[in-house]
């Protein structure tokens, strides 16, 4: 390959690193600790947080309208947003912009929902950020490990009681995957920072939740147990409750659905709570209404479910697949309630509200919906409550000062082998050893940089996997540079000690990071945990190393002979040819 591809070939890997590690370096580096902690917190806690300091804001922005003063500092976003408002009423926009310019097209309210949005969405676009950052693991942040234990035995019980028959190797795995996804639901739902929940062995799984963390308040949410039910609504006892509402505006429902004052509606009637989510992900109530008490199903017998187009006008549709005995009960329920609306129940929260146009068996489609509600209302049927019971088998909290100082202790045990490598590197090697520094920063570049798009999750044994690395890397470079001294001791000049040098370097280096990676590769396939975390790091790093000291340093040589015109390679101490007349050779 030309020396000017190879060149360009550099650059580009340079560069696409660049944006690569772009989103870890700014929340390591750029982000203040505290927006950090608000990015990481709940999503009440976001909610809170933005309603708090937009009130704030109000006020400061009031006073200075009444005292004819300029904006104030860091509101000035409202300006794009009256200029919009300027252009679209055709009224001419003003010269200068001071907060009475502002409130003038703005409602005390208005103003409030505009500064509110902004610091909402700047959290969540930090909070996204760090998502796609690279995450730091249990041993390095400090926070809880829970292993969960599945019940098998009553798995099979409660399959032989349904179908008369045990359950099968496949329905099992289904059933725990499905467990997996109700775990993440769960704690995603009450805003915890993003957990690692996998499947380990074939009846337990592990979640680990980095940061602080209450565990008492964790192992509530894990083996809290949700209740998904259908039930009819009850139109006509929705309208006199909400005519009693209007006639006591102070009653609220009971926790349980049923009134504190009875009569109001018949006993067969729960009034429950008509739920959306809001802009914060968060559960907002937006009405009431009356629901039979009598569950026309429950979730147990859903098999599946999942957002679709149907139709000739493709309109979104949830779908919802039943088990045999759902099927028949649900049919037997719909077919003498159609026409009628239907309330889909969650842990005593209506969140959707459907009208049944016929029995329906199997295969059930709820409609009126737009896309993101069919999905939000997918995840609630296949995520209403655990389908194997659970229980907790071990638990264990690590402290984040432990976290701090582990990583303390690694970037000092990685910078001081990389410190003590480079001056070996140097001393041994002169100034070829410049070129295998540059070649070994550029490696652990790299190696961040892939870590940082594959959204890695950094542990302690990833590190160790880090340092070893780093040996191996500068490996390469000793291979290359002593097949080079071998060259030049047989008398030949630079460029041919250079070519030589690398050519029958390149197996050699080939077959022992094949062989490393191959191992490297089972190791990520078969272990868990740490295994897996130093199996993936010492994977990149072979990649990344082979690169460098093949390609990249074998570009600084080039460089160094084609346009720096340099006529000696001082690649050590007292090499002398064999052969005395080559004096080119001489270093």
């Amino acid at each position: 390959m030309k020396k000017r591809y190879r060149f360009f070939i550099v650059l580009m890997t340079v560069g696409l690193c660049l944006v690569f590690l772009y989103p870890t370096a700014r929340w390591y580096f750029f982000v203040p600790k505290d927006e950090q902690n608000l990015a990481l917190g709940s999503r009440e806690q976001i909610r809170d947080y933005a309603r708090r300091t937009a009130g704030q804001d109000m006020e400061k922005l009031i006073a200075a309208a009444r005292n004819g003063e300029e904006i104030p500092e860091g509101m000035e976003f409202l300006v794009d947003e009256a200029r919009k408002i300027y252009k679209t009423s055709g009224r001419e926009i003003p010269k200068t912009w001071d907060a009475v310019a502002v409130l003038r097209v703005f409602s005390r309210s208005e103003v409030q929902k505009v500064v509110e949005s902004h610091y909402r969405d700047r959290i969540f676009k930090l909070k996204n950020l760090q998502q796609n950052a690279v995450q730091l693991g249990l041993d390095l942040s400090g926070g809880l490990s829970i292993v969960l234990q599945g019940d098998m035995q009553a798995l099979d019980k409660r399959f032989r009681e349904q179908y008369g028959r045990g359950i099968t190797d496949e329905e099992r795995e289904t059933l725990f995957n499905q467990a997996l996804e109700v775990l993440s639901r769960r704690i995603d739902r009450f805003g915890l920072t993003e957990p690692v929940i996998r499947k380990q062995g074939t009846d337990q799984i592990y979640v680990e939740i980095p940061g602080l963390a209450d565990p008492e308040r964790i192992r509530n949410i894990i083996m809290g147990k949700g209740g998904l039910a259908f039930h009819i609504v009850d139109e006509e006892a929705t309208e006199t409750f909400y005519r009693y509402l209007q006639e006591h505006p102070g009653t609220v429902p009971n926790e349980d659905g049923t009134l504190p004052v009875e009569g109001i509606v018949p006993d067969d009637v729960l009034i429950l709570g008509v739920y959306e989510r809001d802009s914060y992900g968060l559960d907002e109530w937006k009405s009431y209404a009356a629901v039979k008490k009598q569950v026309g199903l429950d979730g147990t017998h859903i098999r599946d479910a999942r957002a679709e187009r149907a139709g000739q006008l493709s309109e979104p549709v949830a779908v919802f697949l039943l088990d045999s005995e759902g099927g028949e009960i649900f049919y037997t329920f719909t077919s003498a309630n159609t026409k009628k609306p239907m309330a889909i129940v969650l842990d005593n929260r209506i969140r959707s509200i459907a009208i049944i146009n016929e029995g329906i068996h199997e295969s059930v489609q709820l409609r009126g919906l737009d896309m993101g509600e069919a999905n939000d209302i997918a995840i609630i049927l296949r995520t209403a409550a655990l389908p194997v019971e659970l229980t907790v088998v071990n638990q264990q909290s690590i402290g984040p000062s432990l976290g701090a100082d582990t990583i303390t202790r690694g970037l000092y045990a990685l910078l001081g082998g990389l410190a003590v490598v480079m001056i070996f590197m140097l001393l041994y090697y002169r100034t070829a050893g410049i070129n295998a520094i540059v070649a070994q920063a550029l490696n652990i570049y790299l190696m961040f940089s892939i870590l940082s798009v594959l959204n890695f999750t950094l542990t302690l044994p990833s590190i160790a996997g880090f340092i070893l690395t780093i040996g191996m890397a500068v490996d390469a470079n000793v291979i290359i540079f002593e097949r080079m001294k071998e060259e030049l001791r047989l008398g030949k000049g630079r460029r041919a000690a250079v070519d030589a040098g690398f050519e029958k370097a390149f197996w050699a280096i080939m077959d022992s990071n094949i062989t490393t990676f191959i191992a490297a590769l089972f190791l990520s396939q078969l272990g868990t945990g740490p295994i897996k975390g130093f199996a993936v790091s010492l994977a990149i790093g072979v990649f990344s190393s082979v690169f460098t000291a093949l390609f990249v340093s074998r570009l600084i040589f080039d460089f160094s002979t084609d346009v720096m015109g340099s006529k000696k390679l001082l690649v050590g101490w007292f090499i002398r040819p064999i052969q005395a007349d080559h004096s080119e050779s001489r270093v």
